[in-house]
C-alpha cells in the first residue's frame, strides 16, 4: 500500500481516537465554562433570579419497575432496599415482574409482604423490556423508576431523581451507577472508566446535551416511556429518543444506585458484548441522530457515541499503519509502545485467568477487552445473534433475609 495512503489512514484514526478520549472531555469543560460565564453576564444584565422553582415539595407518584428472571441469589436484599427507601409510602409503589425464572425468585418474593410491593409472574420468557412494558401498563404512577434486581438505591436515590420533574422539559433522570467489586473479585480499571464515564455525563448535563441512562437508575416520565420493540438496551435507547424530541435528560450524580461487578472476568466481557450489540442496534436505528441540525444533540451523540463505536476499527487500523511504516523513527517508536501496550494487556488477562490480580496491567486489559467486546458486538448485532433474552449473570448472593414481618407499609 502507497506510504502516503497508510500516512493518512493512521493520521485520521489517530486524531479520530485522540479527540475521543481526551480532546472530547476537555472542549466539554470549556464548553461548560462558558455556558457558566453566559449565565453571570445575563444575571448581571437583568439581575433576573438564577434559582430553579422549589423542587423539595415535588412528590409524584412513582412505581419502581424490576424485571426479574433468576435472581435468587440478590431479590431478598433488593425488596429490603426498597423498603428502606426515603420516599412517603402512600406514593410509592414496587411491581417485580417474573420473566419466567427457573429458580426460586418467585417463592422468594412470596415471602415479601407489603402493601407496597406487586408481584407479576410470567409464564413464558420475553425479556426484561416486555416484562417492564407490562409492568408500566400496570400502574398509574406519574413517574416510572427502572432498575435492576441487583441494584441498591441509596435511602435519598428516589428523592433526588424525581425532583427535577417538577420542570416539565424533563422527560427522563439518570442516576449515578456506582460499580464495586464483589468479594475475593479484582475491580481493575473498572471503577476508573465510570468515574471518566461520569465525569462527561455531568458535563454534558449543564450543557444539556446529556443523552442515554443506565438500568441501574432510570427515572421516565409515565406519558413519555414508549420504548420501541425489541430493542436491546432500552435503558439507552429511550432517553435518547427523549432527548431527540425535544425533551431533557438530567443526569444527577446525587441519586446513586450500586451495584456489583459480575464476579468473573468472562461473565463482564459477555456483558459488554450483550450492550455493544444494542449500541450498535441504536447507531443503525437511528442516522437522524446524526443530523448536524440538532446541534448540541449531533455534537455530544457523534464525540461520545459514534467515535466510541468505531474506536475498535480505528485502533488495529492505527496499529497496523504504525507497523507499515515502521522504518521511519515516529512510527518505529509509536509501534513499539502499542506493542508493549498490547502485551500489558495480554499479561494482565493471563493473570486473570489464574485468577489473580491484574493489579497494574488493569488498566491496558480493561481497555482492551472493552474495545475487543465492542467488535465482537458489532458482529453480533450484523448477525442478528444478540436475542432479547439473556443467560443471567452470575450474583454473589446477599445476606439479607425477608420474614413476615417486611414491612406493610
Amino acid at each position: 500500500m502507497d506510504a502516503k495512503l497508510l500516512e493518512v489512514v493512521f493520521t485520521i484514526c489517530f486524531c479520530a481516537l485522540a479527540y475521543h478520549y481526551a480532546g472530547y472531555p476537555v472542549l466539554l469543560f470549556f464548553l461548560a465554562q462558558l455556558s457558566q460565564m453566559k449565565s453571570d453576564f445575563l444575571y448581571l444584565l437583568h439581575r433576573a433570579s438564577r434559582r430553579s422553582r422549589n423542587s423539595g415539595d415535588c412528590v409524584p407518584r412513582v412505581a419502581v419497575l424490576v424485571s426479574a428472571y433468576n435472581e435468587e441469589a440478590v431479590i431478598e436484599a433488593k425488596v429490603r432496599n426498597s423498603m428502606a427507601l426515603d420516599y412517603p409510602s402512600d406514593r410509592i409503589e414496587f411491581l417485580f415482574g417474573l420473566d419466567a425464572p427457573a429458580d426460586s425468585t418467585a417463592e422468594i418474593l412470596g415471602r415479601a409482604r407489603s402493601n407496597q410491593v406487586r408481584v407479576m409472574p410470567f409464564e413464558a420468557r420475553r425479556g426484561k423490556l416486555a416484562v417492564l412494558c407490562d409492568l408500566a401498563q400496570n400502574t398509574d404512577a406519574e413517574i416510572l423508576v427502572l432498575t435492576d434486581a441487583n441494584t441498591m438505591l441509596n435511602q435519598d436515590c428516589i428523592r433526588n431523581l424525581v425532583r427535577h420533574f417538577a420542570d416539565p422539559r424533563v422527560g427522563a433522570v439518570s442516576g449515578e451507577e456506582v460499580r464495586v467489586a464483589a468479594a475475593a473479585t479484582d475491580p481493575g480499571a473498572e471503577s476508573l472508566y465510570w468515574r471518566y464515564e461520569s465525569a462527561l455525563k455531568v458535563l454534558e448535563s449543564r450543557l444539556n446535551c446529556s443523552m442515554g441512562g443506565n438500568g441501574a437508575a432510570l427515572a421516565v416520565r409515565h406519558s413519555l416511556f414508549h420504548p420501541r420493540p425489541k430493542s436491546i438496551v432500552e435503558d439507552f435507547q429511550v432517553p435518547l429518543d427523549l432527548r431527540f424530541n425535544g425533551y431533557r435528560v438530567i443526569y444527577d450524580p446525587e441519586a446513586v444506585a450500586t451495584e456489583e461487578i459480575a464476579p468473573t472476568f468472562s461473565a463482564q466481557f459477555e456483558r459488554r458484548v450483550r450492550i455493544a450489540a444494542g449500541n450498535y442496534q441504536t447507531l443503525f436505528r437511528n442516522p437522524a441522530y446524526l443530523n448536524p441540525l440538532t446541534g448540541r444533540f449531533a455534537f455530544a451523540f457523534l464525540s461520545h457515541r459514534l467515535l466510541r463505536w468505531l474506536a475498535p476499527v480505528f485502533l488495529p487500523l492505527v496499529f497496523f499503519c504504525s507497523l507499515a511504516l515502521v522504518p521511519r523513527a515516529l512510527f518505529s517508536m509509536l509501534a513499539a509502545a502499542q506493542s508493549v501496550f498490547y502485551l500489558m494487556a495480554v499479561l494482565g488477562y493471563r493473570r486473570r485467568k489464574q485468577t489473580q490480580q491484574a493489579r497494574w496491567l488493569s488498566l491496558p486489559l480493561h481497555f482492551c477487552s472493552m474495545n475487543l467486546a465492542l467488535l465482537f458486538g458489532l458482529f453480533r448485532y450484523l448477525r442478528g445473534r444478540q436475542a432479547l433474552t439473556w443467560k443471567a449473570t452470575p450474583r454473589v448472593a446477599r445476606g439479607m433475609l425477608l420474614d413476615n414481618s417486611a414491612g406493610d407499609q
